[in-house]
């Protein structure tokens, strides 16, 4: 009878008790990804998206069916760059750790300068402004610069500066991107986990040298590319997961960011 008894006061309790929340539950989720389509926008150099039918329709078996494949470079749409992208001996798309791909975010808006100058490259008074006002960029973060960009997207002339492709549409990109002195500042001053922007490149269009990717590759710091949606961020606060399909070996991979901002 007394163990009976525990046991019903143990069920009641255990009714009774509050259940916790989700840290996610009261949050919006904004999504910071663009379709793949044939609409999506590559390198002038790339393969661009193919999506071929397998079978669409009614089965021999009476029910309905539908099967694509599809093929696409790495480094199209919104997408990761993985360290070995540009870093010999660095980390390849699944050697990177999820904690490395999720975390807060701090949004460094350079729209303002960008709008009078297209071909703006960030630099390191852009972030060090940002910290007068807001204080330094916390350890673990993920920097994302929001460069207003984004917003022409699928517009390839008004994305990428050019519709040409080939060579011809590399030496005709016209974008923003991240001075490589930026790059050098963050590496060396501040310890954060990724670093992504709203352009097609962490560098800037007109980049030969590509020494951005190269600063941060070599510290083992991925890229995020071609990101979506950065003007509904807040400056702080919004929790990123950012997770790419995972590629053996590979140097980049679609990727589905999105953020998380509590209410």
């Amino acid at each position: 009878m007394k163990v009976l008894l525990l046991f019903t006061i143990l069920l009641l309790i255990s009714f009774c008790t509050p259940i916790e929340k989700h840290p996610f539950e009261d949050g919006v989720w904004i999504d910071l990804t663009h379709n793949y389509s044939t609409e999506t926008l590559y390198w002038p150099t790339s393969d661009t998206w193919q999506m071929d039918t397998v079978f669409v329709g009614e089965t021999d078996g009476g029910y309905y069916y539908e099967a694509f494949k599809f093929s696409t470079a790495e480094h199209g749409g919104t997408h990761l760059d993985s360290p070995i992208h540009f870093s010999e001996g660095k980390k390849t798309v699944d050697q990177l750790s999820i904690d490395q791909l999720t975390g807060f975010a701090v949004v460094i808006d350079v729209s303002d300068k960008v709008n009078e100058n297209r071909d703006y490259q960030i630099l390191p008074d852009d972030i060090k402004e940002w910290e007068v006002e807001h204080g330094s960029v916390p350890n673990g973060s993920i920097l994302l610069f929001h460069t207003g960009i984004g917003t022409y997207w699928p517009d390839a002339e008004a994305y990428l500066g050019t519709t040409l492709r080939g060579v011809e549409g590399v030496a005709n990109l016209s974008f923003p991107g991240i001075h490589p002195d930026a790059a050098q500042w963050i590496v060396d001053n501040r310890a954060v986990k990724a670093v992504g922007l709203d352009t097609p490149s962490l560098d800037y269009g007109k980049s030969t040298e590509y020494m951005t990717h190269r600063i941060l590759f070599e510290q083992n710091i991925p890229g995020f590319e071609n990101v979506a949606n950065l003007e509904k961020l807040p400056t702080m606060g919004a929790y990123i997961i950012a997770l790419p399909m995972k590629i053996k070996d590979g140097s980049g991979a679609p990727v589905r960011i999105v953020a998380n901002i509590a209410n």
